[in-house]
């Protein structure tokens, strides 16, 4: 009775012959809030040229008709609503309009109570989506469900076609947002390049079940490449991807990964497996298990277990070259407590190595089985630092001398700082104790010291003017003192121990070894200064200057075995510049000097150019006395409208060996985008890998083709894909 009372009230204020209400005009009824929020139990409101009864319950109306209710508008050359069934027809120019869909046709029956009626020859199109389309007839079912028949879909603009699916039957769920299409064709400008006998997709970001877009390419070691995964999204907090790929050198590899979200318990696990490898003629595989688990608010144990077939698995069947280069691989599991002053943590750890050739073979690192550690930190009155590093590692090993190591540092710090410096005085007691097998000289080894050190550093600042601008320049000079006594450490082993890289930052470290199996006998100066130029108004740090380098007191003692110690009382000069020098360029540079001789021991010299999303152009080269000399160059630039070059060109001078190189060609459509990546990959010393990719995008519908995202992020710093680009070019 609502429904009928609200038309009459509309309808009594038109004049029969209508006129547009002399100027009456109403708000379209998206735009009413409260009427949207009525849904099917709002009235109906109606305005048109001509409204007349023709019948008991029944109003007619004609010319630019216009019907609302509950967040829906109707309008059509003639419409005819029937209060007693609470249905309408409606025909010429129909449309109809609501927040989730819009839809126009040339005929119109629907029942308002139920939202069911048809719809013949409807042009559709899904804001929400930015998706639209066209078909014979609409089916609605209910509000949120409505069937096509003889339809097509698209997320291109209207005008344009460029890529459609085209389907016999197509049902849109608006209220699971799941689309499901059967005997579906893929076009793409005008040919057919997919079909499928049924398919379902997501009409939103939400993870759906269901068969991923399909990615192909090729690899000079292993020819075609084709893989398809097949998604189940099992649960909001847990699903499982299962991707069997075909690769037409050797067979077909099955592949699984399956991930969890629960209260106290995370993971990550990934299995493949490809069995009778045809040009390796062996079955391979690989385990990627990665799980955390939170027993308390305070403790949590986690393992991380990687294992491969064989030492080429990853230069054979990866694409990436952080993969390719992967040396070692990890096992390890943990059980760690944090509390507000103490730290402990249980861990085992094992690596597999994967040797690259017979003539040069990697060292296998121990095995920790196991290692404990306790950190504890405290502060006491008067400002001082206390801090406690313990650590416990039995190592193993098939070959080497194996044993038990107990390291203790208990360290006594007094930070005194003010707005313009600081000076931070430390002293240290550092104690070992070994345990080691019948292969050792000796089987009971011990050492202890005393490690002093002194830090300090102050700050000066000076506004000045340049080219307009308001700068502010500091003046950081900086004193690092280290005294530790010397210790004969010959009969210690080495379980995990190297010499640091020699850098800015490790100029400021009081031992020059990682890992605990050698103390650096030290009576050192490490002298610096940097200065900063930065913007006064933004802060942006247009330029760094810094130049550092250690003086020694006294002659070097304790050494790794086989490297010979210091003979001269300075380290190399180090210089670094760098900044924001303006807007689009950014250079960072690195120089490491022998000042006894003036040789340059090291260099690097780096500069990127961005001055837009989508242009970006790196160059970098690299320099190693003795060891390295590469040049590196990327980028991504527009080559036309719509159209972008990508490449790298990564090259070893010394080696005479390309390391990588990258050429590709990016296309965007608009509704699609496409790619094509040429890539050339240093796999071993002496052995190269070739892989072509060609992917197609479809907005909204998903990927086609090999992925070469994951290496283009990699290999090209600054690249953005051209659908992150607007305004398109």
């Amino acid at each position: 009775m609502s429904k009928l009372s609200g038309l009459v009230f509309v309808v009594m204020l038109l004049p029969v012959t209508g006129a547009a209400a002399q100027g009456l005009v109403l708000k379209k009824d998206v735009e009413l809030r409260g009427s949207a929020a009525a849904g099917k139990d709002a009235p109906l409101f109606l305005t048109a040229d001509r409204i007349e009864s023709t019948a008991p319950n029944v109003i007619e109306a004609s010319g630019q008709v216009e019907a609302r209710q509950g967040g829906l508008n109707f309008h059509a050359s003639w419409l005819r609503y029937d209060t007693a069934f609470d249905s309408l027809e409606a025909r010429g120019a129909v449309r109809v309009e609501e927040a989730a869909m819009q839809v126009q046709g040339e005929s119109l029956k629907l029942n308002l109570a139920t939202y069911a009626g048809e719809m013949i020859k409807p042009v559709y199109q899904l804001p929400e989506r930015q998706s639209r389309g066209a078909a014979e007839r609409i089916d609605f079912i209910d509000r949120e469900r409505f069937q096509l028949d003889d339809a097509t879909y698209t997320t291109c603009p209207v005008d344009n076609d460029d890529w459609f699916l085209k389907v016999e039957s197509l049902d849109i769920d608006q209220g699971r947002n799941v689309g499901t299409a059967r005997n579906a064709s893929l076009r793409f400008l005008g040919v057919p390049i997919l079909y499928t006998p049924w398919m379902d997709f997501a009409l939103n970001d939400a993870r759906k079940s269901g068969v991923l877009a399909p990615t192909f390419g090729t690899t000079e070691r292993s020819g075609l490449d084709v893989l398809v995964p097949y998604y189940l999204n099992l649960a909001p907090n847990y699903d499982a991807t299962l991707y069997p790929r075909l690769l037409s050198k050797r067979g077909v590899q099955l592949g699984a990964e399956v991930r969890y979200l629960l209260p106290d318990l995370a993971g990550e696990n990934r299995f493949e497996y490809l069995p009778d490898d045809q040009e390796a003629n062996r079955s391979r595989w690989s385990v990627a298990l990665k799980n955390e688990y939170h027993i308390s608010e305070n403790i949590q144990a986690g393992m991380n277990f990687n294992r491969v077939s064989d030492d080429d698995y990853f230069r054979d069947l990866s694409n990436l070259i952080a993969a390719t280069s992967q040396t070692h691989v990890a096992q390890e599991a943990w059980l760690t407590t944090r509390r507000e002053h103490w730290q402990a943590e249980l861990r085992a750890q094992s690596f597999q190595t994967l040797q690259d050739s017979t003539a040069a073979p990697i060292a296998e690192p121990y095995d920790r089985l196991p290692q404990a550690r306790l950190n504890m930190a405290y502060t006491l009155p008067y400002g001082l630092e206390f801090r406690l590093d313990t650590e416990a590692t039995h190592f193993a090993h098939n070959t080497l001398t194996e044993g038990t190591r107990a390291l203790a540092y208990p360290t006594l710090r007094l930070p005194l700082t003010n707005s313009f410096g600081f000076l931070t005085p430390q002293i240290g007691w550092h104690s070992s104790y070994y345990a080691l097998d019948d292969s050792a000289p000796e089987d009971r080894i011990s050492r202890n010291l005393p490690i002093f050190s002194l830090d300090s550093g102050v700050t000066f600042e000076r506004p000045f003017g340049f080219g307009g601008e308001r700068f502010t320049q500091t003046l950081e000079p900086r004193a690092y003192y280290v005294y530790a006594p010397f210790r004969d450490q010959t009969d210690i082993p080495i379980f995990d121990t190297a010499q640091l890289d020699f850098s800015y930052a490790q100029m400021f470290t009081e031992n020059q070894f990682i890992g605990g199996d050698r103390i650096n006998d030290a009576n050192q100066l490490t002298l610096a200064v940097t200065s900063r130029f930065a913007e006064t108004d933004s802060g942006l740090e247009r330029l760094q200057v810094t130049l550092g380098q250690r003086y020694y007191f006294s002659s070097q003692q304790v050494t790794l075995p086989g490297v010979a110690p210091r003979t001269s009382n300075a380290t190399d000069l180090l210089a670094a510049v760098g900044g924001q020098i303006t807007r689009d360029w950014r250079v960072d540079t690195a120089w490491q000097l022998d000042t006894e001789t003036g040789t340059t021991i090291r260099r690097n010299i780096g500069a990127s150019y961005r001055p837009a999303p989508g242009r970006t152009l790196n160059l970098s080269y690299r320099f190693i006395d003795q060891t390295t000399e590469q040049v590196d160059i990327s980028g991504q630039w527009p080559l036309a409208p719509r159209w972008y070059g990508m490449f790298r060109y990564n090259y070893s001078v010394r080696d005479n060996q390309l390391v990588e190189g990258l050429a590709g060609l990016e296309y965007n459509g608009g509704c699609w985008a496409i790619r094509g990546v040429f890539q050339r990959l240093a796999t071993k010393e002496d052995q190269t890998t070739d892989a072509l990719f060609f992917q197609l995008e479809l907005n909204g519908m998903g990927r086609i083709g090999s992925n070469p995202l994951d290496v283009l992020k990699l290999s090209v710093p600054g690249y953005r894909s051209s659908n992150e680009l607007t305004p398109l070019p």
